[in-house]
């Protein structure tokens, strides 16, 4: 049986989870499954699965969810966003989830499909809002609902404060924690942290933490998602575009040292987006004391 909070030598005990995304390609889909199987030893949390913009990956998340939920020992939990979907649609998708074994679901809004434009436009016969999405899959089914805030303000919120309102939201409808969109800064996550405890806001919030294996790629990402990237970040990686070997180590210790100062200020929980890839979330939970549980009992 796993125990997801893993003690540490100093007693400390952490939760952890992953993200993984659909692959592409026959190749990157023998990287997923492998990467699934080497973090499997580190008896995640949870590990999330995501949906592409405007449902575009509908058929390989539920293959995927269901997958690991029958082949291996960890919980997975399917992202579900609002956009495209009638009501009608989404709950087949719920009924689909839940007769698989799934029982967590990441509820999010979503992006408008490619080509489409930018702004979210609700299908008429939809929900226009995650927390509609939430309130309708706890009508549906008693799953277990996470969902995402945003530590700097989504790209569309007027201000973190709108940003609180919406998770506030989110929560009143059924929502049980809160996994935040990366961030680089510490600082950010402590003070949306402080602003919404003080708001009366109890839930877990989720550090999620990206490894930096392409900055040109993040950044751009970053710039999408509302998210900042330090001028110090984007120092670390200057003249390093052709240089893997080293991109890859300055990325690992720029992760690693935000994960530590995180650890170190009290953080027992991360979500951590690994891009299809185990090496640097292996490593920085190593660095954590999250070990295998065998490597555990021979020590």
């Amino acid at each position: 049986m796993f125990n997801a909070l893993h003690p540490t030598a100093s007693g400390k005990r952490f939760n952890i989870s992953y993200e993984f995304f659909p692959p592409k390609t026959p190749e990157m889909e023998a990287q997923l499954w492998e990467s699934v199987k080497r973090l499997e030893a580190l008896n995640p949390h949870f590990v999330s699965v995501t949906y592409g913009a405007g449902g575009s990956t509908r058929e390989r998340t539920h293959a995927i969810v269901a997958r690991i939920a029958r082949e291996t020992q960890m919980k997975p939990a399917a992202h579900l966003t609002c956009v495209s979907s009638s009501v009608a649609e989404i709950d087949d998708i719920l009924h689909g989830y839940w007769d698989a074994g799934v029982r967590h679901i990441v509820a999010l809004r979503g992006d408008p499909p490619t080509g489409v434009g930018t702004k979210f436009t609700p299908n008429p016969d939809g929900y226009a809002r995650s927390s509609d999405l939430v309130r309708g899959i706890r009508r549906l089914h008693d799953f277990e609902i996470s969902v995402s805030t945003y530590p700097e303000g989504h790209p569309e919120s007027a201000s973190v404060e709108q940003d609180l309102d919406a998770l506030q939201a989110k929560i009143d409808a059924g929502a049980t924690r809160a996994i935040t969109q990366f961030f680089f800064d510490n600082d950010i996550y402590f003070r949306f942290l402080d602003k919404a405890r003080a708001r009366g806001i109890t839930i877990p919030i989720v550090p999620g933490i990206m490894p930096i294996r392409n900055f040109r790629q993040v950044a751009n990402f970053a710039t999408k998602a509302g998210a900042s990237v330090p001028r110090w970040v984007g120092e670390r990686f200057e003249g390093l575009d052709n240089d893997p070997e080293t991109r890859a180590l300055v990325a690992a210790t720029t992760a690693v040292e935000q994960v530590m100062g995180l650890a170190r200020a009290g953080v027992d929980q991360f979500h951590f987006y690994t891009n299809n890839r185990a090496d640097m979330v292996f490593a920085i939970c190593h660095l954590l004391g999250v070990r295998p549980l065998r490597e555990k009992a021979d020590a």
